[in-house]
């Protein structure tokens, strides 16, 4: 009989958001409306709401957050703010850590200095190597 490999616990909890979106180069926090902020460089990244227990991910198209809004209603959704915006809040109890850093991860490199993504792309050509490995490099030199 095949065994069944144990699936990640859904649940992503407010500390473990921060670890994820600190985890990546150029990553920094600051408040947006209250609310703890990450932004990479001087873009926007993400923020935790915690009137609703979300993050804000902003995607690449309104097609693209319809699309997520269609296939799980119970995970994605906006509100009133973000209804001309692509952008969708995913619920953190509905995800896993694994599924927000890979969401992340794809925002990190639309926004991300390009200089600075090919650098961590020709270093992750080595095995075993991760964008979030890559981010404590960096801060390593700039102290």
């Amino acid at each position: 009989m095949p065994v069944k490999k144990k699936s990640a616990a859904k649940g992503v909890t407010p500390a473990q958001f921060k670890k994820i979106a600190l985890s990546f180069p150029e990553a920094n926090e600051k408040s947006s409306y209250g609310n703890p902020a990450f932004f990479i460089a001087k873009k926007f990244f993400t923020r935790w709401r915690k009137d609703d227990n979300a993050v804000v991910f902003i995607v690449d198209s309104m097609d693209t957050r319809d699309m997520m809004l269609e296939l799980d209603p119970k995970t994605y959704f906006i509100t009133d703010h973000y209804k001309d915006y692509p952008a969708v809040l995913m619920r953190m109890e509905r995800i896993t850590t694994d599924e927000l850093q890979q969401m992340l991860e794809r925002r990190w490199r639309h926004i991300a200095p390009k200089k600075l993504v090919k650098e961590i792309d020709e270093k992750a050509a080595m095995p075993n190597v991760k964008i979030a490995k890559m981010s404590k490099t960096k801060k390593a030199r700039k102290k």
